[in-house]
Order: structure tokens, then C-alpha cells, then sequence
């Protein structure tokens, strides 16, 4: 069920007149999100937009260049 274990649902933001959008005040806590942080937006046509923290990023791509040095005995 969304809303329980890893999946939430925190609410909806409004996209004001200059494009900008509010994250709830339970989802920055719950993620650690403070005035002056950086945040990284993905997204394409079919699946919609990602907004993360930029380290989410950095550490699968330590994950995945981690696994791909295990395979090639590097």
C-alpha cells in the first residue's frame, strides 16, 4: 500500500508564476532537504520527472562501476 514501508505519499506541490514548486515540510524532513540544498531533476515524456538528491547519483554510479570492476577482475 502507498504510503507505507518504502514507498510514501507526502502530498502535492503548486507550480507558482515563476515555475517553482513547494516540497512539503514532512518530505524535506523525512529526506533531510534544507533551504540552500542542491537537488537534481530527471525525467522523460513517459515516466515523468525524479527529483533526488544529487549523491543518490554518485552512489549508484560507485555501485554500478564497483560491480563492473568485480567483473572484469580490475
Amino acid at each position: 500500500m502507498l504510503g507505507m514501508g518504502k514507498n510514501r505519499v507526502f502530498g502535492t506541490a503548486k507550480v507558482g508564476d515563476r515555475g517553482q514548486i513547494v516540497i512539503p515540510q514532512e518530505a524535506r524532513r523525512f529526506f533531510g532537504i534544507s533551504p540552500g540544498d542542491t537537488l537534481l531533476i530527471l525525467g522523460n515524456e513517459r515516466s515523468g520527472l525524479v527529483v533526488t538528491k544529487p549523491e543518490v547519483l554518485h552512489d549508484l554510479a560507485d555501485k554500478i562501476l564497483g560491480e563492473k570492476d568485480e567483473t572484469d577482475g580490475t
